[in-house]
């Protein structure tokens, strides 16, 4: 798995507990998905469909650095399902990972459209 984003953990990002709030976890690895698919599918119309179980391992307070990873789990016809692990920049630590994120790629008027990829794809190589 490839971790691509870091996140420092700030006081507003914090619940009554004194730990990373859920949800905003949630909304970084969204956006990291969205993100993975558009650079994938070359389109900026992405959306989520499906987030499975989540399991939150451990908590991150403030001060900490996450570091938020996402793989390809499958190409479907007009989706790509991803798994993601979140985990502390500096113990290594999971802090969190959610098995299914499905993406819908869409054409211009917002209907699922084939994206036609098969296999992971690094900008570098589009540029070669």
């Amino acid at each position: 798995m490839r971790f691509h984003t870091r996140k420092w953990v700030k006081p507003e990002d914090l619940n009554a507990n004194g730990t990373l709030f859920g949800g905003k976890l949630l909304a970084w690895i969204d956006e990291e998905a969205a993100l993975y698919c558009i650079v994938q599918l070359e389109n900026k119309k992405i959306v989520t469909k499906y987030m499975s179980e989540i399991n939150f391992v451990s908590a991150p307070v403030q001060g900490d650095v996450v570091e938020i990873g996402i793989e390809i789990v499958k190409f479907g016809k007009t989706s790509l399902t991803l798994k993601s692990e979140v985990r502390n920049m500096m113990t290594r630590d999971t802090i969190l990972m959610v098995d299914n994120i499905i993406m819908v790629n869409l054409d211009a008027s917002g209907k699922p459209v084939p994206h036609g990829k098969t296999k992971v794809e690094f900008v570098k190589d589009r540029l070669a």
